[in-house]
């Protein structure tokens, strides 16, 4: 590393913390006396997702949000308790250290997910998830809640 002053490589570590950014370090050049400040973020690799049809998409966790605020729209579940379950998912996802990962999976721990919360919510994302054809499909779903 080197000073953004004067260039040289003669650095100290004054104060080291974490922070919402990652590793925060407060540094001073040894030769110019000037201090700045330095973060450190893992790097997170991608992680793709395996579709229905065997197409593969870099997994999105924007999009498992638009899922879970259509999925409780109108329910009383709140915008942060929606980001810490997508939180929780891309967690679980990673925690896995695969590269890929099937569609179907993902859906099936949105499901637990919603379950746990909302049995409102549960019903809307299982019609769409597990595309249901007609009523008989929801009444099959309500018995099992």
């Amino acid at each position: 590393m080197n000073c953004p002053f004067c260039h040289s490589t003669t650095l100290k570590v004054t104060n080291k913390r974490n922070s919402i950014e990652g590793i925060r370090r407060r540094r001073e050049c040894l030769k110019c006396k000037k201090r700045f400040t330095t973060y450190e973020k893992i790097a997170e690799y991608d992680i793709y997702v395996i579709k229905k049809d065997s197409s593969r998409e870099k997994f999105d966790p924007d999009k498992l949000k638009m899922g879970l605020d259509k999925a409780f729209e109108k329910r009383p579940v709140s915008k942060d308790k929606i980001n810490s379950i997508v939180s929780e998912i891309e967690e679980l996802i990673r925690k896995k250290g695969k590269t890929e990962i099937r569609s179907k999976l993902i859906g099936e721990i949105m499901m637990k997910k919603i379950k746990k919360l909302d049995k409102v919510a549960y019903v809307r994302f299982a019609s769409v998830y597990r595309d249901f054809k007609d009523i008989e499909d929801f009444k099959e779903e309500l018995k099992e809640l």
